[in-house]
């Protein structure tokens, strides 16, 4: 303990409080002029339907210059629209200002008739009916797959199973190995009754999830943002910005039930992608007949998907051509940060260009 005296300076306090007062005034009248919240705002136009999933084709401001295109495979536990949050913030104008064909998966919103869709549904039936879509508009015998946190897992599935369909594949954010010490979310998965949880729940709610992924950082996600926001509330473009991610965070799609107890089990609990022992439907997904090239980018401090369970894949796939990308960022800010809308997007045309 320090044996300075505690000193309080009466002038400085009511300055402080004075100065707080003058940000929630502020505050107030900012969030009268706050219009309505979009998200994802690249012209597109969606090419495919199928029950709840859409699949979009992004418009550029120039025509694209790379031969082959680039599907974007997302995960299911949220909207895709991190990748195209806003203007000065997508990853999606990004690559197409590089030059990138881009198409991407809007899973859309389970409900209750999506209860017993399963890993095999996803993988091998919308997914590849995608891949095939695009196949076909560009008289394409493969492209190129993005595969984004679970996205990415479903990717590199996708890849072992369907190889002639995948030229290049990129991975952002994707574990291949889901027993490491430090991964958090791992740790929770495992230390629960799956099965007893979906025949309980059925389709698994989004705020549930969603208070799962913020109790992992309670301090920071759940109290320090808010407090923060007094920061910003005299400035009306921070303060939209700040409402736009909240809107991404909490406007999540449910989890189909089956889909849900299957990945929980398989890959959290039982860590059979690594092992060469998931499987979709009847085939066994061996990830040494992933040989075509493969980028995969992962984050130095990403909570979620730490480096430790990503970077494994280097030695588990069958790929010659395997090159590894860290970040220096987490796992939001590596589609959304200032420092990743200058290295990732360029480093990945980069990459698929020399291919």
């Amino acid at each position: 303990m320090s044996d300075q005296p505690f000193s309080f300076d009466p002038v400085r306090a009511q300055a402080e409080v004075e100065a707080f007062r003058r940000k929630l005034e502020a505050g107030m009248e900012t969030l009268k002029h706050v219009g309505p919240i979009e998200l994802g705002t690249t012209p597109r136009e969606a090419v495919y339907t199928e029950d709840k999933l859409t699949l979009w084709h992004f418009k550029g401001s120039k025509g694209p210059t790379a031969k082959t295109p680039l599907l974007i495979c997302y995960a299911l536990v949220n909207t895709p629209w991190m990748v195209d949050l806003q203007e000065d913030r997508s990853m999606v104008r990004n690559l197409l200002e590089q030059g990138e064909d881009v198409y991407l998966i809007d899973w859309g919103y389970p409900d209750g008739a999506d209860r017993w869709l399963t890993l095999e549904d996803y993988i091998d039936g919308y997914l590849d009916r995608c891949v095939d879509v695009v196949r076909a508009r560009h008289g394409d015998e493969a492209l190129n797959l993005l595969g984004i946190c679970q996205g990415g897992v479903f990717s590199l599935c996708y890849a072992a199973l369907h190889p002639k369909k995948v030229r290049n594949l990129v991975t952002m954010v994707t574990p291949v190995d889901f027993h490491t010490p430090d991964n958090m979310l791992s740790h929770w998965a495992r230390n629960i009754d799956i099965d007893l949880f979906v025949d309980t729940m059925g389709n698994i709610p989004a705020d549930l999830m969603n208070f799962t992924y913020l109790t992992l950082k309670p301090v920071r996600l759940n109290q320090q943002k808010y407090v923060s926001l007094v920061d910003i509330l005299d400035n009306p473009q921070e303060v939209e910005n700040f409402l736009r991610m909240e809107k991404w965070i909490f406007d999540s799609p449910d989890q189909a039930g089956e889909a849900f107890r299957e990945f929980a089990r398989d890959f959290f609990q039982k860590n059979l992608l690594i092992k060469g022992e998931a499987m979709i439907g009847t085939r066994r997904v061996d990830l040494k007949h992933i040989t075509q090239p493969v980028l995969n980018v992962y984050a130095e401090q990403d909570h979620l998907v730490p480096p430790a369970a990503s970077t494994p894949m280097g030695e588990a796939i069958g790929s010659d051509d395997y090159t590894a990308l860290a970040f220096q960022g987490g796992h939001i800010g590596i589609y959304v940060s200032g420092r990743a809308q200058k290295q990732v997007p360029p480093a990945i045309h980069a990459w698929l260009a020399a291919r």
